[in-house]
């Protein structure tokens, strides 16, 4: 049997007036870009809240204040474990999308009605309504259903 590797993905729900921060991220084997919370991986001696402040800083421009853990969701890509961890995040001013950026290619406020058809990917969309919809904290999905090839 394989190894598996084990990617950590951190994110932040921030909202306003029932509205939620979205990106959009283009990877090469997607022709259309795909909608999640801002966020990333995180990366070696990261602590995850520090994971959460880099990225939104990278993605959004924004600095955050990262609040409670609101729920972990997790999924295999064949032998690839991952595993993300969402946060209520908080933050003032407003988003941007990043000049010169091959990944990020927008940032919106999505009002929450829209979010079910705005996120196209499963493994991203259940475990957010759920969380927002039930207040629940974990979801597993033993196949994420989608394949997603880095751009590093």
């Amino acid at each position: 049997m394989s190894p598996v590797t084990r990617i950590h993905l951190c994110t932040a729900l921030i909202e306003r007036n029932h509205d939620v921060l979205m990106v959009a991220n283009r990877y090469p084997n997607h022709r259309e870009a795909l909608w999640n919370l801002p966020g990333g991986r995180q990366e070696p001696g990261e602590l995850m809240h520090e994971t959460v402040e880099r990225e939104l800083l990278e993605e959004t421009g924004l600095r955050v204040q990262v609040g409670e853990l609101l729920y972990v969701s997790e999924s295999y890509d064949g032998q690839t474990h991952f595993t993300n961890f969402t946060f209520r995040a908080q933050a003032e001013g407003e988003p941007r999308t990043p000049a010169h950026d091959d990944h990020v290619v927008e940032v919106a406020w999505v009002p929450r009605p829209a979010l079910r058809q705005r996120i196209a990917v499963a493994v991203v969309r259940e475990p957010l309504l759920a969380a927002l919809e039930h207040g629940q904290r974990y979801a597993g999905f033993h196949d994420a259903g989608v394949r997603i090839v880095f751009n590093d």
